[in-house]
């Protein structure tokens, strides 16, 4: 199976810092796991180069996040919070490079949870500019900028696969792309093959989650439908694997996301179960079944196939 498949970090352990990271990084690089997703983090006090290597020891690059704050948020009216948002966004690309990563993740369009109220087309324009701004200075320096749509009880400002498609226009950046999740699009959309489809033009990265947040293999979401779906529709774009459990992540991070349940305790073997549910959904692509194909025929002849 050839596909780019990342983790979140709080997927595993609670932070880079724990005790257990080297560890949990390596079996999931073993797991076939090639990227890493981090928690968002201040680069100004990170010790950066440290912190690149321990994912390359692990073999694995790391995709940070970014975000914004109250006081430092590029859809504000006030311009110096534009300002200090817009700033706050560039030093995440910089410190994406100083990491050795390629792609930067995240919610760059507003502060996530606030405020929940409608969100006016000023607001959405002001964002929508400094974010292409950014997404284009991150071209610049070899590194896909994404967003993330998330759901209404996280933001007002892009919830669906047509909103984020209409904002990612409105930015006038033909660099900036989409983050789709499983997990939020079970709340927002009505059908989550159609919405892949719609946001494909500018679709970089299909985040797996299921409806309770645990093991991809149970849940309400058919995770081996929806991977099929979109390799069979033309996706190939980075997939990412995500799940929190109150158990695992800092205490304020699952206030923050409403974590208030253990929907597991074993990290490992939830990455270890996602990577078999991509498989399936894989195998029964059209993709996955000509490679098997392939696969099988080289076994009889002898010869050596490589990944197109």
């Amino acid at each position: 199976m050839d596909l780019d498949v990342a983790c979140h970090i709080n997927v595993l352990v609670d932070g880079p810092d724990s005790s257990a990271t080297p560890d949990a990084l390596r079996r999931v690089a073993e797991a076939g796991y090639r990227r890493i997703v981090l928690a968002p983090f201040d680069p100004a006090a990170t010790d950066l180069a440290s912190l690149r290597r321990v994912f390359e020891d692990a073999g694995l690059t790391p995709i940070p996040i970014a975000g914004q704050m109250p006081g430092a948020d590029v859809s504000s009216a006030d311009e110096d919070e534009r300002r200090a948002g817009e700033a706050a966004l560039y030093a995440m690309v910089d410190a994406t490079a100083a990491l050795g990563g390629d792609q930067l993740n995240g919610v760059p369009y507003g502060v996530f949870g606030h405020p929940m109220a409608p969100v006016d087309h000023a607001a959405r324009e002001r964002s929508a500019t400094a974010v292409g701004r950014v997404a284009d200075y991150a071209h610049e320096h070899g590194i896909t900028m994404t967003f993330e749509v998330v759901n209404r009880y996280e933001t007002a400002m892009v919830n669906t696969a047509a909103q984020a498609m209409e904002y990612a226009e409105l930015s006038g950046s033909e660099h900036l792309r989409i983050h789709l999740d499983s997990f939020h699009m079970g709340v927002e959309e009505a059908d989550a093959a159609q919405a892949i489809r719609l946001a494909m033009p500018r679709l970089a990265y299909l985040e797996l989650g299921q409806s309770g947040r645990g093991m991809l293999s149970t849940g309400a979401v058919d995770i081996p439908k929806l991977v099929q779906g979109a390799l069979d529709d033309g996706y190939q774009g980075r997939w990412g694997v995500e799940a929190f459990s109150r158990s695992v992540i800092p205490e304020f991070v699952a206030d923050m996301l409403a974590i208030w349940r253990e929907p597991y305790t074993d990290g490992i073997a939830l990455a270890e179960d996602a990577m078999r549910v991509i498989r399936a959904g894989w195998s029964s692509s059209s993709v996955g079944r000509r490679a098997q194909r392939l696969a099988r025929g080289a076994a009889d002849t002898g010869t050596i196939v490589r990944p197109a």
